[in-house]
């Protein structure tokens, strides 16, 4: 007598498509966010060259004035100056403005996600672009194996360890010495200097940052930034999540596929990672009505205008405060940096 054949198994019906319309336009608005942001770090630096001429000179080039927002890139003398806040309440003379902008930047992540490295951060911006040329010239993704990755992703937190250490291990007469030293007032300096005098080592770094770029997605961001490595943290606390709807969800899995990240979004409910940047490219991507959205508490739809705005308001309230409460300026006499800026290479870290 043969043998009973059971019935194979239904196959799960397929979930009905339901576009969305008006398409998505978060990118749109991301890119003209990076692209302002970048722009105002091009005008920062240009301006800081010509100060820095100025008085490398002699005084015989176009005087400009020290723009505060260099101190952005400095962001080792913006953690002293907040542990010495922090510690004592007062609000620090020398290089002000780099810390109410790291203030801002922490803001930004505590309430809307990563959004610094996503939306604003001029390195992750070249960064981001340089991929998009990788992927239009060879036509394909590169994405290291898994354990790989998540090996490398550590390294960033490694190295915001190591700072925060040694931030913390200093007292706050100590970090007041050190940023009122002659190292510490031209810091800034000594930086440009890095980049216009960059050795053999110093461009052969770049040019391998550089290179894994074009091949691997936001290549420095993922594995060795400190700074993105704090706002991750920070962003934690979020209370924004982006969320996955699986009853509209079609499994696609067009969302994983654009994350930035390499998060598996089309297999999560809530994104709750600290590499999650809000940039929102997912939800750009997804092609279901309502599957996939940056949620508030009890599943509020933000929409990326508002998003945006948010981060808008967050770091001009913070620069506009400082500035019109008089805490923004290193207010330092002319004779300080005509003495010191033509010798910042001569200074040593103490």
């Amino acid at each position: 007598m043969a043998a009973a054949v059971e019935p194979r198994p239904a196959p799960p019906p397929r979930k009905k498509l339901s576009r969305r319309a008006p398409p998505d336009r978060s990118q749109a608005l991301r890119r003209a966010f990076q692209a302002a942001f970048l722009a105002l770090n091009v005008w920062i630096g240009a301006q800081f060259y010509l100060f820095v001429r100025y008085y490398e000179s002699g005084g015989r080039t176009v005087r400009a004035s020290r723009p505060p927002g260099v101190e952005g890139w400095l962001p080792i003398a913006s953690l002293m100056n907040l542990k010495v806040l922090l510690a004592t309440g007062e609000y620090p003379r020398l290089h002000p403005a780099g810390m109410f902008l790291l203030i801002s930047f922490l803001s930004m992540s505590w309430v809307f996600r990563k959004s610094f490295c996503g939306w604003l951060c001029p390195v992750g911006t070249i960064s981001e672009y340089l991929w998009r040329l990788g992927r239009r010239l060879f036509r394909r993704d590169w994405r290291l194996p898994r354990g790989l990755d998540i090996g490398l992703r550590s390294l960033k937190y490694v190295l915001l360890g190591l700072f925060v250490y040694a931030v913390a291990s200093l007292s706050v007469d100590a970090i007041r010495a050190f940023l009122g030293g002659p190292y510490g007032i031209v810091d800034d300096v000594k930086m440009l200097n890095f980049f216009r005098s960059l050795g053999t080592a110093g461009a052969a770094v770049v040019a391998v940052l550089v290179v894994a770029s074009v091949f691997v997605q936001n290549f420095w961001c993922r594995y060795l930034c400190p700074y993105g490595a704090l706002m991750g943290l920070a962003s934690l606390a979020s209370p924004l999540r982006i969320r996955r709807e699986p009853d509209l969800c079609i499994d696609c899995a067009r969302c994983a596929k654009a994350c930035p990240s390499a998060l598996p979004v089309d297999r999560l409910v809530t994104i709750r990672s600290a590499e999650c940047t809000g940039c929102m490219q997912c939800v750009a991507e997804c092609p279901a009505a309502g599957a996939l959205l940056m949620a508030a508490p009890a599943k509020k739809r933000v929409p990326a205008w508002a998003f945006a705005v948010g981060v808008a308001a967050l770091f001009l309230g913070v620069c506009v405060w400082a500035q019109w409460s008089g805490h923004w300026r290193t207010d330092l006499p002319a004779r300080v940096y005509s003495d010191l800026t033509p010798h910042a290479d001569e200074f040593t870290h103490p």
